[in-house]
């Protein structure tokens, strides 16, 4: 997740992006070698609607290209997609022979634009395209992607059930002119929609009698205690990379204030976080708290490697992560150093008792990460729609989730469980890394996630009940759906966003480690506005009218 969508509009990010766009405009030139398309797509023959059933596995004798990231959960694991047991055994099920390309870790959007532009192209791209510069639209009209309309009418009928049935995420996965672009990922369930927020040492509080904070004076007194009591030179710490408290941001102590780092809808209008009067208020407390040292006081730093280090050696009592990568993994750092050790879920921060948080993580049920496009340059695209509609079919649900039968689960009273070669691996490997061997249910794909997966991923009672807390706030009220400026706006908004954000990012840093005063906030908002940041609102709201009259 993300998988995360409010963190998507990084610095660094937004100009990788703006290269692309230089990139792929130099490369137009050679469009005409890729191939055209009418407007139906590849292969269209009107607006006939004849969905062909396939027989799984297909009969054919061809090969098709796949370019796609290795998860995170596997680097180090094996060395490249030819290795996983599960993208081998999904060529015998469909039978499909695949030949896979993986751009180097951490490095998908560079060499993404840079086979973009050699124009050597594969026949199936796994890619967030959402973050492509001019967005998906511009990928199609550039002569990139195929528009996927009339080859999923006619060739991919359980894709078409799917959506037919979900009109909302049907919604979702198509583009404002209605061009289906990907076959996407989609969390089948709210449960697996909420995944982050704050964690808390739960044995800290017990022994100071403290009960787990809810409120920010609540907060303010735990932390002091933390470091009072328990010795803990860094209370509150949380990663911040690749951006600064980069995990508070979907409204962890930013939300109590009625804001988030992004964008977001409140009363029919869009605002932006970081200019509304909320942020200041933020700013203030986060100020005092670095200043009494109840912050990390490297907090501008702290990437996952040193928040690994700190809650492992009692130096943190509180930070925020996820359930499983967060959880999961500190649960048995901080075991290991105090075998009373619990790390528990703590409800996104409010100002008053009993108030429901106003923001906090949540995902849409459509995720860009993980979505496969077919390419202008794809040998038979319909023999790529018919391989890639298997995630979406009763057999491919359960193979994309679990794995094969009798191998990585096994039917326990109509319940996929997973076997111990996943759970409890003979080779010592993390839930998370067996999974990602055998299964996609704990990343992304081209299917839709089974709530049942989580279940049995999220081991600890402490997991399942972070899930119930953190989910306990108004976020979908204010939570923009999956909206795109037109290929003509994105530029445009792109350069305006990467200058916003940068400043955006020096007015934290500077006013929370104390080198500026809270009373600076006033010249940063009217610095923004100079930056354009009403345009950008303005496109904001254009994008979204137009996904509310898709």
């Amino acid at each position: 997740m993300n998988t995360r969508s409010i963190t998507r509009w990084v610095s660094t990010g937004l100009a990788i992006g703006l290269l692309g766009t230089t990139l792929l405009a130099c490369s137009n030139g050679g469009q005409a070698n890729r191939g055209t398309q009418n407007e139906e797509g590849v292969n269209s023959g009107g607006n006939t609607s004849v969905t062909e059933a396939t027989t799984y596995p297909i009969q054919t004798d061809k090969s098709l290209t796949y370019w796609g990231d290795l998860t995170g959960n596997l680097i180090g694991v094996v060395n490249s997609l030819n290795d996983v047991p599960f993208f081998q055994k999904w060529q015998e099920k469909t039978g499909v022979q695949l030949e896979f390309t993986s751009p180097p870790a951490g490095q998908a959007k560079e060499a993404l634009n840079v086979m973009l532009a050699s124009g050597d192209l594969p026949d199936m791209i796994e890619y967030n395209f959402m973050s492509f510069p001019g967005g998906p639209e511009k990928a199609i009209s550039d002569g990139y992607i195929l528009r996927l309309n009339d080859l999923i009418d006619k060739h991919a009928p359980n894709l078409k059930k799917y959506l037919e049935e979900n009109p909302d995420i049907d919604k979702m996965v198509k583009t404002d002119s209605g061009s289906y672009y990907v076959f996407p990922f989609i969390r089948g369930d709210e449960y697996l929609r909420v995944f982050q927020g704050p964690i808390i040492r739960k044995d800290w509080l017990d022994d100071l009698g403290l009960p787990v904070p809810e409120t920010i004076d609540e907060w303010t007194a735990t932390l002091r205690a933390f470091k009072e009591k328990k010795g803990a030179a860094a209370p509150l710490s949380m990663v911040s990379k690749p951006r600064f408290f980069n995990e508070s941001y979907n409204g962890a102590f930013l939300g109590t204030y009625g804001v988030t780092l992004g964008f977001y809808q409140e009363d029919g209008a869009i605002k932006f976080g970081p200019a509304e009067s909320g942020f200041k208020e933020y700013l203030r407390l986060f100020q005092g708290w670095y200043k009494e040292g109840l912050l990390d006081k490297n907090i501008a730093t702290v990437d996952s490697k040193a928040m690994d280090s700190n809650l492992a050696a009692g130096a943190t009592g509180a930070t925020i992560g996820n359930a499983g990568g967060g959880i999961g993994k500190w649960q048995p750092l901080v075991e290991a150093n105090d075998p009373k050790a619990v790390l528990v879920a703590a409800p996104y921060p409010v100002l008053n008792k009993g108030d429901k948080p106003k923001f906090g993580q949540r995902n849409q049920a459509y995720s860009s990460e993980g979505t496969v496009a077919i390419t202008t340059a794809s040998k038979d695209p319909e023999l790529a729609v018919r391989l890639l509609d298997y995630g979406y079919s009763e057999e491919g649900h359960m193979f994309f989730n679990f794995g094969e039968e009798g191998v990585s689960y096994e039917m326990v009273d109509g319940y996929p469980k997973y076997t111990d070669l996943l759970l409890k691996n003979p080779d010592k490997l993390a839930p998370a890394q067996a999974i990602s061997l055998h299964a996609r249910g704990s990343y992304n794909g081209p299917f839709v996630q089974d709530k049942r997966y989580a279940e049995q991923f999220f081991a600890l009672q402490t997991q399942r009940d972070a899930i119930e807390i953190w989910k306990n706030t108004d976020a979908a009220k204010y939570q923009l759906p999956p909206i795109t400026p037109t290929p003509e706006e994105s530029s445009e908004y792109a350069a305006i966003m990467n200058d916003i954000n940068t400043l955006v990012d020096e007015m934290t840093i500077k006013i929370i480690l104390g080198e500026e005063s809270v009373d600076q906030f006033e010249s940063y908002v009217e610095k923004m506005k100079s930056l354009r940041l009403d345009r950008a609102i303005e496109i904001q709201t254009a994008a979204l009218e137009r996904y509310n009259s898709r």
